[in-house]
């Protein structure tokens, strides 16, 4: 068996310091080759990974392997021809020793592309990582800048918002000052961590594509958003509106608690408006209505119910508002006085007619939703009157299976042979006489 303890080096610095010509055979080559290559560069980590090679070399003679050194190198043109002149080198190679596996040495990240190349050729056993332990971490460092710089997205990623910081920011110092010019740097550049962090720009891409799609198609659903937008406009506007109409407004909770009051009704019945026309858009489509679009306009209702419900019950104990008056009316024989509610009952009136809406449109959902027994095999298969080759096939392979699959009383397996067959054949791999006693 020959193994060869091949050293790799694509960028040619063997060649480029020493003149000589790659391939180089032999473990008194090579050893030549380390001092050649010290006394050339003493810094050059080929030294460490040419001195790699020989070690690994004579650890397997050492067990008594039958080893061929060899240093293989590039082209320092491009890329493309040094591998190809990698390629060439190893098909001399396994042309004249034959090698039946390979041990490869490397120093770089630049050198273990050529891996593969070798691997195309021959078993390659081993790879062998030589880093010098005093540039590891500069090794690591500049591999990693390296990668950085070719990746073209990161480039524009964080290249050029430095870059921008640096060419903006004197110009602000300048004319604004230093400290003004530092926050609306940090702003900017805080504003734009934010925006690539959330994926903004996805969002309003798919977001741009699924309304130009809607126009395109001509759903219901592009009207009702627009109405949903400027209803929530206008809730936004009565929030605001109602807390500036408070007299004493102290701290923050009670104006977040009157914005939320008056503008939840608007707020709902954009959602309500949206939701209406995506339910519109189904109910016109040729696909059945899902549960969820049935029951979403219910839950709209009863979100709102309870959050006008709670906002209310704060305001009423703080006095902002007035307790809720229901007035007298006479319908028939049915009549009522006028009485107040107190904050209690009121809350507990809103929070009931939303447990109420919610079962409503749960219910409604079930109802009205598809029940999937026309798509569903396996709902349809308690019918007793069924025919067809399909489902005789299916009966007959189902009748006809070994009674011996059943024999812990289950049919289930995972995937694998019979119990009685794997059974067989480990009783069988015991007892190779069995066939004998049999006749």
């Amino acid at each position: 068996m020959t193994t060869l303890v091949v050293c790799l080096d694509r960028t040619d610095d063997v060649g480029r310091k020493t003149g000589l010509r790659s391939p180089i055979v032999g473990w008194e080559a090579v050893r030549a080759l380390v001092t050649d290559v010290g006394l050339a560069d003493p810094e050059d980590s080929g030294v460490n990974s040419l001195l790699e090679t020989l070690r690994v070399a004579q650890d397997l003679r050492d067990e008594n392997e039958e080893v061929v050194v060899a240093v293989v190198s590039g082209d320092r043109e491009s890329m493309v021809s040094a591998d190809r002149a990698v390629a060439a080198q190893l098909d001399e190679l396994v042309a004249d020793y034959d090698p039946d596996s390979a041990v490869v040495v490397i120093d770089s990240a630049e050198d273990e592309r050529l891996v593969p190349i070798v691997e195309s050729r021959m078993q390659v056993d081993s790879v062998d990582r030589v880093v010098v332990r005093q540039a590891r971490d500069i090794e690591s460092t500049y591999y990693l800048l390296k990668q950085f710089l070719a990746d073209e997205e990161l480039r524009q990623t964080v290249l050029v918002p430095i870059g921008l910081t640096l060419l903006v920011f004197p110009m602000l110092a300048t004319l604004v000052g230093p400290a003004e010019g530092a926050a609306a740097i940090t702003t900017v550049i805080g504003v734009f961590l934010l925006y690539k962090g959330f994926n903004v720009d996805e969002l309003l891409t798919r977001t741009a594509h699924q309304l130009r799609e809607s126009l395109y198609t001509g759903q219901v659903s592009v009207v009702t958003y627009v109405v949903a937008a400027g209803l929530t406009f206008v809730g936004l506007f009565m929030g605001a509106l109602g807390v500036s109409n408070l007299d004493d407004p102290q701290g923050v909770v009670i104006p977040a608690v009157q914005f939320a009051f008056d503008s939840v009704p608007w707020l709902a019945m954009a959602a309500l408006t949206a939701s209406a026309g995506r339910l519109l858009d189904e109910a016109i489509g040729d696909e059945p209505i899902r549960s969820s679009y049935l029951n979403l306009p219910f839950i709209v209702v009863a979100v709102g119910l309870v959050v006008r419900g709670f906002t209310a019950y704060f305001l009423e104990t703080q006095a902002v508002i007035d307790p809720f008056v229901v007035p007298a009316y006479e319908f028939g024989v049915v009549s009522n006085e006028s009485f107040v509610l107190t904050a209690g009952e009121r809350l507990a009136l809103f929070v009931v007619t939303a447990i109420v809406v919610s079962l409503v449109g749960a219910r409604v959902a079930s109802h009205f939703s598809p029940s999937g027994t026309d798509d569903d095999p396996v709902a349809g298969s308690g019918d007793d009157d069924v025919s067809g080759p399909g489902l005789e096939s299916t009966v007959d392979t189902a009748s006809e299976a070994p009674e011996s699959s059943d024999a812990s009383g289950s049919g289930l397996t995972d995937g694998g042979p019979p119990r009685d067959a794997t059974d067989r054949d480990s009783s069988a791999r015991s007892d190779p006489d069995s066939d004998q006693d049999l006749e």
